[in-house]
């Protein structure tokens, strides 16, 4: 049964969507605020992470628990599900590493698919045999098995999302992937912006690790691709 962790101060709203996701077959922990949630997780990590942002008296508390939750697993989903939807904070909750952003109106069935979709990727993950999971370009090496990516042998940390951009940019090399090919990949269904979020976020922890690092192209108004020279 997976395990989700839901940390929301509104204790009905937390109770609401806590009862939902039971009725799922999920198994549910609800925390109230950062505190709560962050001795819960250092004794043992949910599957996935649905997270507000502002947590009791803490405005910015989510994205300071989604920093500590992504330090602390590279790979585990983490859900921002919030009323604040401005691009400002969306932008803010993906560079610190959430897989997804939903605003409070989001339907229970979208909720529901979003949740499905993240959950089928890992197992997918999880299901593949080792020598279909490791890819090879240049200087960069892929585990699909372990969700890893390195980069001249240096492990790059990415969150299960930007893990399964890179994999289907550099699947096919010199080929370009269109920000809808990209959703598809990563089991995701977010606007152009939110992919395009990511895509910098990616370029960006390729730099730290190399400032001559130049293999994803943006490609104007079709997509991008992983540079076959690489």
């Amino acid at each position: 049964m997976k395990r989700i962790a839901i940390v929301e101060d509104e204790a009905a709203i937390r109770e609401n969507y806590k009862d939902v996701l039971q009725n799922q077959g999920y198994s549910v922990q609800g925390y109230a605020n950062r505190a709560e949630a962050m001795q819960a997780f250092n004794t043992r990590l949910p599957d996935l992470a649905i997270i507000d942002i502002g947590l009791e008296h803490e405005i910015d508390g989510g994205f300071t628990l989604c920093q500590a939750l992504r330090a602390m697993s590279g790979t585990l989903p983490i859900i921002f599900l919030t009323a604040r939807d401005s691009d400002f904070d969306t932008v803010c909750g993906l560079r610190l590493g959430a897989d997804d952003y939903l605003s409070k109106d989001v339907s229970f069935p979208h909720l529901l698919a979003r949740l499905a979709a993240l959950f089928r990727r890992s197992e997918l993950a999880d299901n593949s045999n080792q020598s279909e999971s490791l890819m090879e370009r240049g200087h960069l090496s892929i585990d699909a098995n372990r969700i890893q990516v390195c980069w001249k042998n240096v492990p790059l940390e990415l969150t299960v999302t930007e893990f399964w951009m890179v994999h289907a940019l550099a699947k096919h090399p010199g080929h370009v992937r269109s920000r809808g090919d990209l959703m598809q990949e990563a089991k995701i269904y977010v606007d152009d912006s939110t992919i395009t979020s990511h895509v910098k976020r990616i370029r960006k922890k390729f730099l730290a690790l190399d400032a001559e690092f130049d293999c994803i192209d943006t490609v104007y108004g079709m997509g991008y691709r992983w540079d076959s020279h690489a």
